[in-house]
């Protein structure tokens, strides 16, 4: 009795550091969309992707080297290759292409779609099974999430709208596809490898779409792209795919359901823009969603 009570204490606790790891990847995926929609201004977009994608590698490859991690076994390297075709490419690319149409704020609305997404990826290629009513409560959260974007007055870009959703459907396989390999690769390690693997044809592309001059770029500009390189190509999937792994795909996942209310506190903190009564309503609402779909993630 006593070893089962040791046994469902770890379990508890690892879920608990799983939805902590998840909420601080969360954070800082919140500043993406915003960060490439300034990087984009200035950057070409096919530059910017392979651009952040390969200076992320470089870092990548120096953690492996430094902790003299061991190569990804043969069985894992399909896995790697949907990560990076996901993540790595897919959704930085399809979302750089997207916000040349629609602003960053508009982008919020497929955002509030990404938890739905992985949900389902996760079902299909993690086998979890959460409990029906765990799907309520994803669903509910989306629409809310959706809802309070549409009401903020946005404009359409069939275009955009459909870059933004190739987008998601990428993103969200490439979450829980990586998630699921964390089992047994490790979650900075994933991201890694990923990383690396991309790293020879990102490296040439950089060089072949690079800018004649970087004269005239902005510093905001490279802030930005510093911003997507660093935070959110690497250091957020190091937490984000620990999260996964620990606490489950389809549950840990429902965090993203805030990242639209982290980027407008962002926003209103380093921008000075107002933060309505709404937004907080709604703020509201989505946690009780998220704790709800987390109560109800398991079988």
């Amino acid at each position: 009795m006593e070893k089962a009570s040791n046994i469902q204490q770890r379990i508890t606790s690892n879920t608990a550091s799983g939805w902590l790891n998840g909420l601080i990847g969360v954070v800082i995926f919140s500043g993406s969309l915003p960060a490439t929609r300034v990087a984009v201004l200035e950057f070409d977009p096919v530059f910017l992707t392979v651009a952040r994608a390969a200076i992320a590698a470089l870092l990548a490859l120096c953690l492996l080297a430094f902790f003299k991690e061991k190569r990804p076994a043969k069985e894992q390297m399909l896995s790697l290759i949907i990560v990076a075709l996901g993540v790595v490419v897919g959704f930085p690319l399809l979302t750089a292409l997207a916000l040349q149409y629609v602003t960053s704020a508009h982008s919020i609305v497929f955002i509030g779609l990404l938890p739905l997404a992985t949900a389902a990826f996760g079902v299909l290629r993690g086998g979890e099974r959460p409990r029906p009513v765990f799907w309520i409560f994803s669903l509910l959260g989306s629409a809310l999430v959706v809802g309070f974007a549409i009401t903020q007055g946005l404009t359409a870009s069939p275009t955009g709208d459909i870059l933004m959703l190739l987008a998601i459907l990428t993103c969200g396989l490439g979450y829980a596809e990586g998630a699921r390999l964390s089992r047994t690769l490790g979650g900075w390690q994933v991201i890694s490898w990923a990383l690396v693997l991309s790293l020879p044809a990102m490296a040439v592309l950089t060089w072949f779409t690079a800018p004649v001059s970087f004269s005239g770029i902005s510093v905001p500009a490279w802030v930005s792209l510093g911003y997507v390189s660093i935070f959110s190509m690497l250091v957020g999937f190091v937490f984000w795919y620990r999260g996964l792994a620990q606490g489950g795909i389809a549950a840990v996942g429902q965090l993203q359901l805030l990242q639209p209310f982290f980027g407008l506190a962002l926003a209103a903190t380093l921008l000075h823009e107002q933060v309505s009564v709404g937004m907080l309503g709604v703020t509201i609402a989505v946690i009780l969603c998220v704790a709800g779909a987390k109560k109800c993630s398991k079988p």
